[in-house]
């Protein structure tokens, strides 16, 4: 009696989700549209702005050099060096600006939420793919530049579940 309680069971789940539209995308051809510019944190509220935590983004202007994101990444993943850049600013004395290696980054946001100049944040873009550990690392002239994202596929909510449009 089990075992056939059991294929019904597994009929019943199959014959359901026949009708249901797949939620998979045909990547690399769709891309999922995200809400919002990238993760920010407001350090005058305390409080994380939403959005996708992606590949950061680094405004040489507003970077002191004061390394508090690479102190916040010491203890998670030690993806954050501190390297000297060419360029001398008035308010970046050492001139020294953040280096990223996104092989070992785990995007926890712990180092956008630590710079208290609003000079990091993170953005949409989740293509890093590389074929060598070297290419991971973005210096501080990579992060600058804004990405590109195309993102084409909207999340559609309905109450037999999420799909995509």
């Amino acid at each position: 009696m089990g075992t056939a309680t059991g294929i019904i069971k597994a009929l019943n789940s199959g014959v359901k989700h026949l009708a249901i539209k797949r939620f998979t995308l045909r990547y690399p051809e769709q891309k999922l549209k995200f809400v919002g510019d990238g993760y920010q944190f407001d350090p005058t509220t305390g409080v994380g702005i939403a959005g996708y935590k992606g590949r950061h983004m680094l405004f040489h202007d507003k970077c002191t050099g004061c390394q508090l994101c690479a102190i916040a990444c010491e203890g998670v993943a030690e993806a954050i060096g501190m390297v000297k850049v060419q360029e001398e600013w008035k308010h970046n004395k050492k001139s020294i600006m953040p280096q990223i290696d996104y092989g070992k980054c785990v995007f926890c946001g712990l180092c956008v939420d630590a710079c208290p100049f609003y000079a990091l944040y993170m953005t949409n873009d989740y293509e890093l793919s590389s074929f060598t550990k070297e290419a991971l690392i973005y210096t501080p002239a990579q992060l600058q530049v804004k990405p590109f994202v195309q993102q084409d596929a909207e999340i559609i909510f309905d109450a037999r579940g999420a799909t995509h449009g």
